[in-house]
């Protein structure tokens, strides 16, 4: 065992070694300064220094051995036999203290257990190394362990979900299955029940499937099916379900249906899905799809009844020849029918020019004079006769016909203002304008236009609009607003009252007339809260400088109600309901209003104001 002997006095050195040679290997040293550097040149269990040296004194070189050297261990000796100075080796980290002139027994029994002190703080840090060696191998063998056990889990937990899935889903479309869709119609029908909503069941099939897998064969009929899938996956709305029920047929289920007739929309958008061209190994297919459509409740109160009724209409759709849709009740077919055939038909109605206008006067209620009328569309069918708008307008608006519609009305009201009426300088115009119209962002400038075109005046047109069709987007909706009523044209808000009606969008609309809905009307002269609604719209309107205009008049009291309540314009069919446009001309020529039947009328509703004109006039 190396001990390392530090005096600047030989004797000191050679007593020590040889005392100590029998069982340790000793070095000596002449001072600290070349103790240290044996010290960095070799490893010594432990150091004998003299505390009192030249240069470095033994209590620095203590400090500096322990910080070079952690494990060696230091023994001071000194001649001075005083507490105070082994006090200050025990402090600078000396293990003992060793008083000269030496007892060489103390000696070598101090010595001893320094070493043995030396090795206990080796054996200790190895212990603790090959401890923290066995941790750290022990770590690695538990987080493989557990990464492991992980992994299998994880792949346990996939099979597990990949066997639920494929109970549920088809392997081949990996949509849902018929379990799992009618799982999902049972809760839908619960939901339906409990929420009294209307829900739809449709089944279809893929026409001619059988001879196109026969042409193709199977791997490319599994392809044209899953192809098939996608596309019908990406037509459906979130709620809905889409489940493949085996061969050539799929199934889904639509909830929260607002009406029936929404089925006809849903069919087509599925058929549309499949229209475009299928590329499958350098062939190009199209295909086409029958629709059979169940309904709840109509059609059935549980999930047996639905599938069952939905098939029975499948089969009707494929007797028809394909490509088509039934409802499983001949009622709900022969309606769909009528609607598909409005539907051709109203879009062939613009190309043949079969839309007319009639107008209806509206009347200022203090002069007895017409100031304006209403242009209203009717359709000319060539068989049916004339079509009310309530029957094909929500058509028009459902599939976008509505704007092409819009703007024929609005370029024919010119029109017939500058042929027909040009004679009425003063006569107003007005046209009714869609939420769809309105909300495109070139309505500005195809309404300017067309003024343009036609040399129409700005002043004799007025645009009606409804509030719902304004507030939709609102700030859009006071840009182009404003546009409009800058460029002359006035502004209407129609059917007010039956809206949002807020005053907060109202003073921020710029807006000239508010048009008092027929409902309110209606039974203003008999029921108080109608009375009292009117009342408040009307002043209402003249607080904000507007003009107003009550619909739906009909009788001499609603006629003397709004009179009272100084309405400025009224228009109904107390005095005319929308007439062709030759019949208004002849209406505005003869000025029927100043006729002995209409001054009788003035006279009861405002007397005082007759009187007056009579005196003027005698």
């Amino acid at each position: 065992m190396p001990i390392l002997i530090i005096d600047d006095e030989q004797p000191i050195q050679h007593i020590l070694s040889e005392a100590l040679k029998d069982n340790y290997d000793s070095v000596t040293a002449s001072s600290a300064e070349e103790g240290l550097e044996l010290l960095r040149q070799k490893t010594f269990a432990l150091v004998i220094s003299d505390i009192n040296m030249g240069g470095i004194t033994g209590l620095e070189l203590a400090s500096e051995i322990l910080t070079a050297a952690p494990d060696t261990v230091v023994v001071m000796m000194s001649a001075e036999q005083n507490i105070e100075s082994a006090v200050k080796a025990l402090r600078v980290g000396a293990y003992d203290y060793i008083v000269k002139p030496f007892d060489l027994r103390l000696v070598e029994a101090t010595v001893r257990r320094a070493v043995e002190h030396y090795e206990l703080c080796i054996n200790k840090r190895q212990y603790e190394m090959d401890l923290e060696v066995r941790v750290q191998e022990r770590t690695v063998e538990l987080l493989e362990t557990t990464i492991k056990l992980e992994t299998e889990i994880a792949e346990r937990n996939r099979a597990e979900e990949r066997l639920n899935y494929m109970r549920y889903h088809d392997v081949l479309t990996e949509l849902p299955n018929r379990t799992l869709f009618k799982d999902r119609l049972g809760q839908a029908l619960s939901t339906a029940k409990r929420e009294n909503q209307l829900m739809a069941m449709l089944l279809l099939s893929i026409d001619r499937f059988k001879e196109i897998g026969e042409t193709l064969g199977a791997t490319f009929a599994d392809e044209l099916i899953c192809e098939i899938a996608e596309r019908l996956t990406s037509s459906m709305r979130e709620g809905d379900t889409l489940a493949y029920w085996g061969s050539d047929e799929f199934a889904v289920l639509f909830t929260e249906l607002e009406r029936a007739e929404d089925t006809i929309q849903i069919s087509k958008r599925l058929q549309a899905v499949l229209k475009p061209v299928f590329l499958l190994g350098g062939d190009e297919i199209y295909v086409t799809a029958s629709i059979g459509i169940a309904l709840h409740p109509l059609n059935g109160e549980d999930e047996a009844s639905l599938i069952k009724n939905a098939a029975a209409a499948l089969t009707q759709a494929k007797q028809q020849g394909g490509n088509s849709y039934q409802f499983y009740t001949a009622e709900m077919n022969a309606k769909a029918v009528h609607r598909l055939t409005l539907e051709s038909n109203l879009r062939r109605a613009l190309e043949r020019n079969e839309f007319v206008l009639h107008y209806q006067p509206k009347v200022d209620i203090n002069t007895w004079r017409i100031s304006g009328a209403e242009a209203l569309i009717r359709w000319n069918h060539p068989d049916k006769g004339l079509i009310a708008p309530a029957e094909f307008i929500p058509l028009a608006e459902e599939t976008g016909l509505i704007t092409a519609i819009g703007e024929w009305v609005l370029r024919n009201l010119c029109s017939e203002l500058k042929s027909s009426f040009s004679s009425s300088q003063s006569l107003s115009l007005s046209s009714n304008i869609s939420a769809r119209q309105f909300q495109d962002p070139n309505f500005f400038d195809l309404v300017m236009s067309i003024l343009t075109e036609l040399r129409v005046d700005p002043a004799q047109i007025e645009l009606e609009l409804t509030e719902s069709s304004i507030i939709t987007n609102l700030e859009n909706g006071v840009r182009t607003l404003s546009a409009l009523q800058n460029a002359g044209i006035r502004i209407s808000i129609d059917d007010f009252g039956t809206g949002f009606s807020s005053l907060a969008y109202l003073k921020r609309l710029p807006i000239d007339v508010l048009k008092v809905d027929r409902s309110f009307v209606h039974e203003a002269s008999t029921n108080p809260d109608d009375a009292a609604l009117v009342l408040a719209i009307i002043t209402l309107a003249h607080n904000l400088g507007l003009k107003v205009v009550a619909e739906g008049v009909e009788s001499e009291d609603q006629l003397r109600f709004l009179y009272l309540l100084r309405c400025d314009e009224i228009q109904g069919y107390l005095f005319s309901k929308p007439l062709p446009a030759d019949d208004f001309k002849r209406l505005l020529l003869e000025e029927q209003f100043a006729s002995d039947q209409w001054t009788a009328l003035r006279r009861r509703i405002h007397p005082r104001t007759e009187q007056k004109r009579l005196s003027s006039a005698a």
